[in-house]
């Protein structure tokens, strides 16, 4: 095997995500399994480049994990010929202009979202890049998740008929900070940090249904901060000024309406953290992160509402679980290869700047819908 390195810039890997996901799930789990096999007796191996604000993090992060390379200065490391790709987790407001720099030197972007403060700001940076020529692409990561993976094998098999509706459930109890630590950083509460569950979690619902449903047409959202103070990593209290919960409603191309209930102050009475349900003329689906159950019409019980006399059955028994059928690997490390191989071999890929621009201007009309309290169209986005 002929072995060739791209080297990555990861910048933000000492936060939760970009260590344990990006980092140790996958670009370390390309290393550990000898790299990525690009065929015709060749691997790719990636060789990171920890970047960061934090010099004892960063030395303590490339030391666990027997790793040399590691700066604080994102100048110098974007001026080094040797790094091929630029990869961002920091936080959201030191994104754009980290990817600004980036594109400013040549190296190809794979991002996190969002990837910028609003719409203006993510169109530059897909205009930047498409002007620059580099390849591009953004993290989306839960359409490789084994649950959604099945229904969008269901979806391409016919199954659902004609898709009438979507409806999601997210979220879980992040805990306030003072008697339980809380699971989340402090700024995720924090508006003026870039901060607040429509921006983290809108992205996502965009990708999802643009890619399973059909694009996003309108939107109806209300937002709530219901836990109004909380405690930050030092337990020192402070006041939330960002939502932690968001009601949406999404009018989408093709007729169907999804609504999706995001929070970080709901305690979980579900299979997983994140469900689907599809309903459509020929059958429904129950999507999570891992397992995906079914009912077809031709096994669809008649139930008829009588609150007066107690269930007899049990609902949930009363579907059927889709097989795996297939092995599947971690959602963020299979991005990275698919993204790792149109670098190196040039292979289609769409999850790109545009795609994330997107994202952002779901989230920024969610929010202007929740401020004007009305619905709003999403226009198409392009360059």
């Amino acid at each position: 095997m002929t072995r060739r390195t791209v080297r990555i810039a990861m910048n933000g890997v000492t936060g939760r995500m970009g260590h344990r996901q990006h980092l140790v799930r996958s670009i370390l789990a390309l290393r550990e399994q000898g790299g990525l096999d690009l065929g015709n007796g060749e691997v790719l191996w990636p060789e990171p480049v920890l970047v960061g604000r934090r010099e004892p993090a960063l030395r303590a992060l490339a030391g666990r994990h027997g790793l040399t390379e590691w700066s604080t200065d994102l100048d110098a490391v974007l001026a080094d010929e040797r790094v091929d790709v630029y990869f961002d987790a920091q936080v959201t407001p030191a994104r754009a202009d980290a990817i600004r720099k980036a594109v400013a030197a040549g190296k190809h972007v794979y991002t996190e979202k969002p990837t910028a403060g609003d719409l203006a700001g993510a169109l530059d940076l897909a205009r930047l890049a498409a002007e620059r020529g580099i390849k591009h692409g953004v993290v989306q990561d839960k359409l490789f998740l084994p649950g959604l993976l099945k229904l969008k094998r269901l979806i391409d098999g016919g199954f659902f008929g004609e898709i009438l509706s979507v409806r999601g459930e997210f979220g879980y109890w992040v805990f306030e900070g003072d008697w339980q630590e809380a699971q989340r950083p402090s700024w995720n509460y924090r508006a003026e940090d870039g901060g607040g569950i429509v921006v983290d979690m809108f992205p996502h619902w965009e990708y999802v249904l643009h890619e399973l449903f059909g694009r996003v047409t309108s939107v109806t959202a209300q937002v709530a901060t219901h836990v109004p103070r909380r405690w930050d990593e030092h337990g020192k209290p402070y006041e939330a000024t960002a939502e932690d919960a968001a009601y949406g409603i999404f009018e989408l191309e093709g007729g169907a309406v999804a609504q999706i209930n995001s929070s970080w102050a709901v305690r979980v009475h579900r299979d997983e953290l994140v469900e689907f349900q599809v309903d459509g003329t020929h059958g429904s689906a129950v999507a999570g992160l891992r397992g995906c159950r079914v009912q077809h019409r031709s096994a669809t019980p008649k139930p008829v509402w009588n609150p007066d006399v107690p269930a007899a059955e049990s609902f949930r028994d009363q579907w059927q679980e889709v097989p795996d059928n297939a092995g599947f690997d971690n959602g963020f490390k299979a991005q990275w290869e698919l993204f790792l191989r149109h670098v190196v071999l040039d292979e289609p890929y769409r999850w790109d700047l545009l795609a994330g621009a997107r994202g952002v201007q779901l989230a920024e009309l969610g929010l202007r819908s929740a401020t004007e309290g009305r619905r709003l169209e999403v226009p198409e986005v392009t360059l």
